[in-house]
Formats: C-alpha cells, sequence, structure tokens
C-alpha cells in the first residue's frame, strides 16, 4: 500500500506526535500514533 517514502512519511508523524505528547506532559501517544497513516493519507 504504501512505499518507503510514504512509510517514513508516516513514521515522521508518529515521532512528531510522540514529541508533542511529551512536550504537553500531557496525554497518551497511542491515538495519535495510531492515526498517523490516515493522517498521512487524508493530507
Amino acid at each position: 500500500m504504501f512505499d518507503k517514502i510514504d512509510q517514513l512519511g508516516v513514521n515522521t508523524l508518529r515521532t512528531l506526535s510522540i514529541e508533542a505528547v511529551q512536550k504537553a506532559n500531557s496525554g497518551h501517544p497511542g491515538l495519535p500514533m495510531g492515526a498517523a497513516p490516515m493522517a498521512y493519507a487524508l493530507w
């Protein structure tokens, strides 16, 4: 389904979402990590 560049984009979104949750010191990174492929496909 995804090419290598697409997978890199999804992994980048996952990493950024983890960092955002850690910086806010609030929330759980599970939802943004799981939703990263959907967000990538939409945008």
